[in-house]
């Protein structure tokens, strides 16, 4: 079996001969930030991390996408944090690029590398450290938990892309396939994150169009993907952001698979007052 593969950013900075024309993009349906566009000059700093910046994919926005944010976060030798979640309301998903760290939640330590995946319940108490020599990159998915009387909370724990239940995807023959790290029908959990892998030549063969809120970062290849009413080119590195009910479908022309880590609000009724 082939190693899969996870794109991370390196920064830098383009030449002041670099022409000016990308492909980023941002309707009042959809975003699109392309990998070109994590430079140096676009990262943040996060209260009580050391030795780490972050990529901002995307932050609650009234009107647009407004459930979710998702940081790529890159930490040096030395670095991490203590105290890293300074909202008791926020949940966590972490999703390991590059590199390695060690994950320390509520005691327990877990050595974290390319495909490590984790569970991090609001006001759980987790750090992360990275004792390498080498920078360490992963997507840190963040949502306010809403809870439901008579369903239990969802618990930590920590997996691999490796040990997750993929599927296929019905009438497909394995050309969309889906790994999920949470059963769908865990109504503890009101997101999910999943890694969604198309084999060149497979489709999204309709426009899907639903309540879910979408970010998705490819991690691997190449595809065209339909976003509300456009056809965009997409390739490792770059995210994209949908808000609720934008179209979308996707062709993957190869020559190798196209895969991206996706975020959706899942399990809950729709909220009637703001």
């Amino acid at each position: 079996m082939t190693k899969p593969s996870y794109y991370a950013p390196k920064g830098g900075l383009p030449p002041q001969t670099q022409l000016l024309t990308d492909r980023a993009m941002f309707t009042e349906s959809y975003a699109v930030i392309p990998k070109g566009t994590m430079t140096d000059i676009v990262t943040s700093n996060l209260p009580f991390w050391e030795n780490t910046r972050a990529w901002v994919l995307a932050r609650p926005l009234s009107g647009f996408a407004e459930t979710f944010s998702q940081y790529i976060v890159e930490v040096s030798p030395n670095g991490g944090s203590i105290k890293p979640e300074t909202d008791p309301t926020a949940q966590g998903i972490l999703f390991v690029v590059d590199g390695s760290c060690t994950l320390t939640i509520n005691g327990e330590s877990h050595t974290m590398q390319p495909g490590s995946y984790a569970y991090l319940p609001a006001g759980c108490d987790w750090t992360v450290s990275n004792s390498t020599e080498n920078d360490t990159t992963f997507h840190w998915i963040r949502k306010a938990y809403q809870a439901v009387d008579g369903i239990d909370r969802p618990v930590a724990f920590v997996s691999d892309e490796g040990k997750a239940t993929t599927v296929e995807m019905p009438d497909t023959n394995g050309a969309w396939k889906t790994t999920r790290f949470v059963d769908p029908a865990d109504m503890r959990h009101d997101m999910h994150v999943n890694i969604v892998t198309f084999q060149p030549g497979g489709v999204i063969p309709f426009a899907e169009t639903h309540v879910m809120e979408h970010g998705l970062y490819v991690l691997e290849g190449k595809a065209v993907y339909r976003l509300n009413q456009d056809w965009v080119e997409v390739e490792a590195g770059d995210f994209m952001w949908l808000r609720a009910f934008c179209p979308q479908a996707c062709y993957a022309g190869g020559p190798g698979p196209f895969r991206y880590l996706l975020y959706k609000d899942v399990n809950r009724h729709m909220p009637l007052n703001r």
